[in-house]
């Protein structure tokens, strides 16, 4: 994975950050903290220095043992870090622990990946989705903030807080967990209102049967350029993860068949499960499709491709995707000489090899599509009277290929290749071929 800087507002400097991981053996180390620098940098943070221990699991307490804890302390100082990342996600208790040692902020994965979220959301539905995920991590995690606070209005008889200030009284934690709690069910039901909305554009789409493919894979494996040049969407396409939250749909035509594409959000390793729960209104739009492209970027090495295949392979069948017909597409091609792309041929048969960047390939991709709705499509011949016109902007309306037009006295016939949920409502205007050939004479 390539290193990036994120650019800072002129004249701020970037938060300067600590990375801490503890690998159990066999993890390869440098793509797990090649990734965890790109998470930081994505979220303005500008990694100073790095602390790794090996071990099985992490320690119950502190995270890390308690002499790495002491190398932590000193490293952290003299590196002069403002804040510890950690490559994974903490209890509570780790947390406070960490805190309380450093003296300075712990953000763990999920908080990091969160914060990514929060920046890049754009829609009002995403906006949501990152609010009611970072209510639901920091919920359980309210115990250890509020430690410096009396309680508000606590009893103590005649020689407690003064007048006004007697009875049972709420804690300030209470209450905000009280508020929390409010705000989450809000946010759930907001969402669900969203949803809703969804479906019945998605509703409309499956009655006009034009074919859905999502684009699903690895964060910044290029799906939005991807996007772009097959359908000219315009969508943001910055070097960064998770640039991309919200879901954006566009079409394109190949051989006058109308076909839809979704861009959505990245996967990576260890996507929490609460980030897949809160983003379910978007990712629906892949559990939805009728075809999903899995975007692979060919140009990395054999070890990272195999991870991030598992990765997204994994959220895939989180969501329930896995049973929808996939197809791998090979992306940055460009990047890859002969013979990586013969390997990549032998690993994985049949897929397209492309280049969202250059356009290499792109046409080849759009042929596969069509080719694997073809089999959905039948060619029809149909007599449509005059006074049914309005049939015939139906027709159109499908967005189904029509292959020849002609005006004749008794309507206009029409060549075109209709799906078959759509072929009942127009069997009165079938025409056979015998029937053509009749008319053919009598002309």
């Amino acid at each position: 994975m390539t290193q990036r800087q994120t650019d800072p507002a002129p004249g701020v400097e970037p938060e300067r950050g600590f990375i801490v991981a503890v690998l159990a053996p066999g993890v390869n180390e440098q793509d797990e903290l090649d990734e965890l620098r790109e998470l930081s940098r994505a979220a303005g943070v500008e990694p100073v220095g790095e602390l790794v221990q090996r071990r099985a699991r992490p320690d119950e307490r502190t995270y890390v043992g308690k002499g790495k804890l002491r190398e932590l302390q000193a490293q952290f100082v003299e590196t002069r870090a403002e804040s510890l990342l950690v490559d994974d996600e903490l209890n509570p208790g780790q947390q406070r622990q960490l805190e309380d040692a450093l003296s300075a902020r712990v953000v763990d994965r999920t908080q990091l990946i969160l914060d990514i979220f929060a920046q890049h959301a754009r829609s009002a539905e995403g906006k949501l989705q990152v609010e009611l995920a970072q209510l639901e991590y920091n919920l359980p995690r309210m115990r250890g903030m509020w430690q410096h606070l009396e309680r508000l209005g606590g009893g103590l008889g005649a020689v407690g807080g003064g007048v006004g200030t007697r009875g049972p009284g709420e804690s300030q934690l209470e209450t905000d967990r009280r508020l929390a709690g409010r705000r989450i069910t809000l946010l759930r039901r907001r969402l669900k209102d969203v949803s809703r909305h969804r479906a019945t554009r998605r509703k409309e789409r499956e009655r006009s049967e034009v074919p859905t493919v999502a684009l699903a894979g690895y964060t910044n494996v290029g799906k939005s350029t991807l996007l772009n040049r097959l359908t000219d969407a315009g969508v943001s396409v910055n070097d960064r993860l998770f640039e991309t939250l919200d879901p954006t749909t566009r079409g394109f035509e190949y051989d006058g068949r109308r076909y839809l594409v979704t861009d959505t959000v990245g996967f990576i390793r260890r996507l929490p499960h609460d980030l897949v729960e809160g983003f379910a209104a978007t990712l629906e739009e892949t559990l939805r499709a009728d075809l999903v492209l899995h975007v692979v970027d060919a140009s990395v090495s054999e070890d990272q491709l195999e991870a991030m295949t598992k990765a997204v392979e994994s959220v895939l069948a989180e969501i329930g995707a896995d049973e929808l017909p996939l197809l791998i597409v090979l992306n940055k091609i460009d990047h890859v000489d002969p013979l990586g792309r013969r390997r990549l041929t032998n690993r994985f048969p049949g897929a397209p090899h492309v280049s969202a960047h250059t356009g290499e390939g792109m046409e080849d991709l759009r042929a596969t599509v069509a080719a694997h709705f073809a089999e959905r499509f039948e060619a029809v011949r149909l007599l449509l009277p005059y006074e049914d016109g309005g049939k015939l902007a139906e027709l159109y309306e499908l967005g189904a290929p029509i292959d020849e037009r002609i005006d004749k006295p008794e309507g206009v016939f029409v060549r075109a290749r209709l799906g078959h949920a759509d072929l009942r409502r127009f069997a009165p205007f079938l025409v056979l071929e015998e029937d053509e050939a009749s008319q053919g004479r009598r002309r």
